[in-house]
């Protein structure tokens, strides 16, 4: 959630014509521990979940080859958790292992009302850490500073006869308090896309976009957080590409949904 972000989403608005004036007037992993998910076993680190025996044996010449060739893409996808219910627009009930963090947060992501600042505030206040602070706040402010700039009014819902859809392609997660992995970071490759009301598609999506969220386990679910010991703490990787090795090696997999 950042201005970069904030700019991008102007940019396909303005690809489906909601700018026109007055049409609608009344969007460091070696440091860290990877978390990988049951499907996967990352290269050159350990999940906290890991024997230390197996990880103190070490891989073979070959094992090694075979790594140094792995993509995101040529890897097993790690399969997502199924929310357990439905809450406030939001997918919720994820573990609290790695896996439930990774899902909380995409989830997360594809929900989020980004053009809507009430359903947005009512989906943030159902999953940002009471010590937030004034998380909430600020990206409510975004949203509605996004809709001011489409030329919508600073509040409301999504302009009538046009739906998003964002979907997340891969992420890379990492713990922020080593191997107890109460609070982790997810980064996440996404796109996003429009879709007019006579079903006509985006001419301009978002593609490879990236953010980060910051998750932590507290009061038996997965809550956003923007304490600043952890936000210290946050890791910035290598550009996502499904098909290079040196992005599998910095920790992205890709990821799927339950069927």
């Amino acid at each position: 959630m950042s201005d970069r972000k904030t700019r991008k989403a102007r940019i396909t608005l303005a690809g489906l014509g909601i700018l026109v004036v007055g049409a609608l007037v009344g969007a460091g992993v070696a440091a860290v521990t990877v978390l990988g998910g049951s499907e996967d076993s990352r290269p050159g680190t350990a999940s906290p979940s890991r024997p230390a025996s197996a990880a103190a044996a070490g891989p073979s010449s070959s094992a090694q080859s075979r790594q140094a060739e792995m993509t995101p893409d040529r890897a097993r996808k790690l399969v997502l958790e199924k929310p357990s219910a439905q809450a406030d627009g939001l997918s919720t009930g994820f573990s609290e292992g790695p896996v439930g963090a990774i899902s909380a947060a995409v989830h997360f992501w594809e929900e989020y009302a980004f053009l809507d600042d009430r359903k947005a505030r009512q989906q943030l206040e159902a999953i940002v850490s009471p010590d937030a602070g004034r998380y909430v706040d600020e990206q409510v402010s975004e949203v509605r500073t996004l809709r001011e700039s489409a030329g919508l009014p600073p509040s409301g819902g999504t302009p009538a006869g046009i739906t998003f859809s964002t979907t997340v392609n891969a992420v890379r997660a990492t713990s922020l308090t080593g191997t107890e992995g109460k609070v982790v970071q997810v980064w996440m490759d996404y796109d996003r896309y429009a879709t007019q009301a006579d079903g006509s598609p985006d001419d301009d999506p978002l593609k490879g976009e990236t953010t980060d969220l910051l998750l932590k386990w507290q009061d038996g679910s997965w809550k956003i957080t923007n304490e600043p010991g952890y936000r210290e703490k946050r890791s910035f990787p290598r550009a996502y590409f499904p098909d290079s090795n040196v992005s599998w090696a910095d920790g992205w997999q890709q990821v799927r949904h339950a069927g």
